[in-house]
């Protein structure tokens, strides 16, 4: 059937076209007293996640564990999501799956029954239990309720058996804090349950990598071989979540790598340890340090020429080995690169956002290459992040017109506030919820530190290390250009 055309004779064109008026306009002007986070009661775009996600992803770099998480099963459906989209590869993640009677009387049941299914169907060798905030609110006294689920396993199974399994107890209440400072928690929670004695002190160095991603770690492991000293790794995600597709050898099936329960224990008899992220893995570091004397070097994040310097050189001076020529080459590469590009970076105006550690380390790299940090800002909450800040401020203080704007624990929505009365912005390095902000402001993103969802295989990509600088100078630049570049056709007249 043909529809019939709407006469549109003698009908003046402001009654054809009438403008739409949207539900929602693109625009809403702020309110400029509630633009800073500490006047709401309410986070806008948060620059963090939350506890839990950053225990289970310390869990999920031991070998043959699964995170047991104490909680709804909303809380591990997210971070199954989560590292699905970060990673591109399938997170075991066990729940207690929490419901009604969980909420009233508590979650004993779930837990003893969980437990008990977890270890029966997939024969894991750690299972890290994280709590969440239902079960933190609620007061589950979880010390019992496992010394309960492991008395029963033992009359199914065998104390034998159940004597081969590590259960590391990770307490991680959602309400509080950040997926930083949950990591950190599961750092000193294993090293607490199982680097428990020192017996033969050895030659190997511990490395405490914090939120890193697998082609982070690789670089990490790349060093010290050229190095040639021997590491343990707590938390290695380079294979477990980073796994070749070959077909699975047995049932169930659990991804190569990790660090295994062995060497963490050995980890109480290193040389020293360095925590690469204090904020993330600077508790257990200490710990080992406190316990048992052995020497903690903690942070600064290897972003960079001067932070890379300094992690080889502490590394030189605790094993007595020189740093090979192969090491100074790369070094040389990235400065090369560095002078080859500075055209393109001195004096651009950049903002930095992210996590505490990675945000330092950003800043110290741009303000290398000659860029001006305007704004950073750490979505987790810190008492040294603006001192660190300062102390870059002052090192490059002819690189700054002014004092940089520094938001210790704001949101994402104070930040791009802030950034929109600069009167110029040239870059934006942070993760991928700054991606609205820079097609707001129209600045090139270049995506660094956590989480990286919408963009395939940066977790493969290092940014530590001399050549992971300069992989992201080179991002760094080319992002610049896309922007910037004049046109070939004007140039060539």
């Amino acid at each position: 059937m043909r529809l019939r055309e709407i006469p549109t004779d003698g009908i003046p064109y402001d009654r054809l076209c009438v403008e739409k008026i949207p539900a929602a306009p693109e625009y809403i002007p702020r309110d400029p007293e509630l633009v800073p986070a500490s006047n709401r009661s309410v986070v806008i775009n948060p620059n963090r996640i939350c506890m839990p996600i950053g225990a289970m992803w310390a869990v999920l770099g031991i070998h043959r564990a699964i995170p047991f998480v104490q909680g709804a099963q909303g809380c591990t459906t997210y971070a199954r999501y989560t590292f699905c989209r970060i990673f591109k590869e399938p997170a075991t993640i066990a729940t207690a799956s929490f419901h009604e009677d969980a909420a009233v009387f508590g979650g004993r049941k779930n837990v003893v029954e969980g437990i008990r299914n977890l270890v029966v169907r997939y024969w894991p060798e750690v299972i890290g239990v994280v709590t969440t905030c239902s079960s933190e609110i609620m007061g589950d006294d979880m010390v019992s309720f496992l010394k309960e689920a492991r008395a029963r396993l033992s009359r199914e199974i065998g104390k034998e058996k159940v004597e081969e399994i590590s259960v590391v107890l990770i307490n991680t209440p959602s309400f509080a804090g950040s997926h930083v400072e949950g990591y950190d928690r599961a750092s000193r929670a294993f090293l607490e349950s199982l680097a428990t004695t020192r017996d033969v002190p050895s030659e190997r160095v511990n490395i405490i990598p914090g939120m890193l991603y697998p082609g982070d770690i690789r670089e990490i492991k790349h060093l010290l071989r050229e190095m040639g000293v021997g590491g343990t790794i707590l938390f290695d995600i380079s294979d477990t979540l980073d796994a070749p597709l070959n077909p699975p050898q047995e049932i169930p099936y659990y991804p190569p790598g990790g660090t295994p329960v062995s060497g963490i224990r050995q980890m109480a008899n290193a040389r020293a340890t360095f925590a690469l992220q204090p904020h993330a893995g600077g508790s257990g570091a200490r710990y080992l340090e406190r316990k048992f004397g052995i020497p903690a070097f903690i942070g600064p994040v290897p972003i960079g020429v001067a932070a890379t310097d300094a992690f080889l050189q502490n590394l030189s001076r605790i094993t007595g080995r020189e740093i090979p020529a192969s090491l100074r080459d790369e070094r040389g590469r990235l400065v090369d690169a560095m002078a080859d590009t500075l055209h393109h970076t001195m004096m651009k105006r950049v903002a930095i956002f992210g996590d505490p550690d990675v945000v330092i380390g950003m800043t110290r790299f741009a303000c290398e290459l000659g860029m001006t940090p305007v704004a950073v800002s750490s979505g987790t909450p810190s008492r040294t992040f603006e001192g660190e800040i300062e102390s870059i401020f002052r090192e490059y203080r002819e690189l700054f017109l002014a004092e940089p704007r520094v938001f210790n624990g704001g949101d994402l929505f104070e930040f791009e506030e802030y950034l929109k009365t600069l009167p110029r912005l040239d870059l934006i390095l942070g993760h991928s919820k700054g991606v609205d902000i820079s097609r707001e402001l129209e600045v090139p993103l270049v995506r660094v530190g956590f989480p990286i969802y919408d963009r395939f295989g940066y977790q493969k990509k290092p940014v530590v290390g001399y050549h992971g600088a300069e992989l992201l100078l080179y991002e760094i630049v080319n992002e610049l250009l896309d922007y910037r570049y004049p046109d070939d056709r004007t140039q060539q007249l």
